[in-house]
């Protein structure tokens, strides 16, 4: 009885160590299914982040603005912008005015009728003049023209037959060429600024009755850049002297067999000075060779290809906040609440740089002040929302992601509370390369690396030129020739944020 009865315990004991171990083998499946399901939400939100944003960029609108603020605020912020538009309108007015004043005037005078210029009442057909007449203006659009410069060089002769000298050949951009400095600036300017490829500057001209071959503008375009080259060049060398760098860059196609391959267009800036930089590729080599070994803060967005320069001697890092809030605007859709908490916060710091702007003290004491009694605590409760939200999130979604970023540069976020001078964000070396964007739209690609740096160099100029209210057509023209022959040892005088025109000078 007692061996029946042990047998079937072991029966049941085996049954028993069965069940557990197919337990803890379900166990096991169902946690493996539940991380395997928490990666394929994360996957999932991944996904649908890059197709919302895919979307974004292909149909939707590009302004990352949110609801409206509350009723109260929006209405003191409705308030001081009317004020600013009214007198930004006012002095704009006046300024347009100006501009126009000094147009060309071509006056026209318009004679009374015959008929009309006798009295109905004596009949005196000798009426006199009262003042100068009545002043009507009209703005009128005369079509660009072409003209053909004919120079005549005088020669001289002695009676004596042994001596004979003629004038001087006038200076030109390209020696024996057909060409003057306005043409070429010109061209430079309308591709450069205006983003009009040099094929449909080909048609343009043709419709003006002048055949110029594209070869031909092209050739004059890398021709310019060539000569100009000591200028943009010194324009990079006087930023990377500078204290405060911003940089950026983009994309920049380049022709190839079969089919284009990638370059990278680069700037540097400082206020306003502008200068760019061509590379075939991304590599952080461009950095070092601009920058070198210069110190002071370079404000640049999380891309690793500048972590060469930074050294304890050399340049320290800024971050760019506007990045930052970027990443938290893409995660919306899967986790609002949470992305427009992140948002708000981030706001407030914004909000200190807009009160600065309006008291007219960017960049001084009192604005340190304002970032040392507002922005500072901003960025503490920024960081502490961070790190409460550290780890509840998939680290895949947007909002992790978003929060992972944020923290891993927020050293570099917070390096603008040392000083004023810093920018919170780097939205000016974004806006810098807004001109190569479109240029990429219109002009697709360029013809091979050096044409890439021809146009990065004369990029430089030209958003110099207009970043300091100096028409780059007047400024090329005159350039072109002067760089000639001006003293290397006074280059700087001739670069665009310097320069006067000849008659100023």
């Amino acid at each position: 009885m007692n061996g029946h009865l042990h047998n079937e315990a072991l029966v049941w004991k085996t049954k028993y160590d069965a069940l557990l171990q197919q337990k803890k083998e379900l166990e096991e499946t169902l946690a493996e299914l539940k991380s395997l399901l928490i990666e394929q939400r994360e996957t999932n939100a991944e996904l649908r982040a890059l197709v919302k944003g895919l979307q974004q960029q292909i149909f939707g609108k590009k302004s990352e603005k949110l609801r409206p603020m509350p009723s109260v605020e929006r209405e003191l912020r409705r308030k001081g912008k009317e004020r600013r538009t009214a007198a930004q309108a006012s002095q704009t007015r006046r300024e347009n005015a100006e501009l126009r004043r000094q147009l060309p005037e071509v006056i026209s005078e318009i004679p009374v009728p015959e008929e009309e210029a006798v009295c109905p009442e004596c009949g005196n057909d000798k009426l006199r003049q009262v003042g100068e007449g009545k002043r009507t203006t009209e703005y009128e659009y005369v079509p660009a023209r072409m003209v053909r410069k004919t120079y005549i060089q005088q020669t001289l002769a002695c009676d004596c037959g042994e001596y004979i000298v003629t004038a001087p050949a006038p200076q030109r951009v390209v020696e024996g060429g057909q060409y003057g400095p306005g043409f070429f600036s010109h061209v430079i300017t309308s591709k450069c600024s205006d983003s009009i490829p040099l094929n449909r500057q080909e048609k343009q001209f043709q419709r003006l009755g002048i055949p110029v071959a594209r070869a031909t503008l092209v050739d004059q375009f890398h021709r310019a850049a060539e000569l100009l080259k000591p200028l943009s060049d010194r324009l990079l060398e006087l930023i990377a002297q500078s204290k405060l760098v911003q940089a950026d860059e983009t994309t920049l196609k380049i022709q190839n067999t079969g089919k284009c391959r990638t370059g990278y267009l680069w700037t540097f800036l400082n206020g306003r000075l502008i200068g760019y930089r061509y590379s075939p590729s991304r590599s952080g080599q461009t950095p070092v060779e601009v920058l070198g070994a210069g110190e002071g803060t370079l404000v640049v967005d999380g891309y690793s290809g500048y972590n060469r320069v930074f050294t304890p001697d050399g340049w320290s890092r800024a971050g760019c906040l506007a990045h930052v809030r970027r990443k938290f605007y893409e995660s919306l859709d899967s986790a609002p609440d949470e992305a427009r908490q992140a948002m708000d916060l981030i706001l407030e710091v914004y909000r200190v740089e807009h009160l600065a702007k309006e008291l007219g003290v960017v960049g001084t004491r009192k604005h340190f002040e304002l970032r040392r009694k507002k922005s500072r605590p901003a960025m503490e409760n920024f960081h502490r929302w961070l790190k409460e939200q550290e780890g509840i999130h998939p680290p895949k979604s947007p909002l992790g992601k978003a929060i992972a970023h944020a923290l891993k540069n927020w050293e570099a976020l917070t390096e603008f509370l040392k000083s004023s001078k810093t920018p919170v964000d780097n939205n000016a070396s974004e806006r810098a390369l807004r001109v190569a964007a479109l240029g990429r739209k219109n002009f697709l690609f360029c013809g091979h690396d050096q044409g890439a740096r021809n146009l990065a160099g004369l990029y430089s100029l030209v958003m110099t030129c207009e970043a300091n209210g100096v028409n780059p057509q007047h400024y090329l023209a005159d350039v072109l020739l002067r760089i000639q022959t001006h003293p290397a040892s006074k280059i700087d005088d001739i670069l665009p944020h310097k320069w006067r025109p000849p008659n100023d000078d």
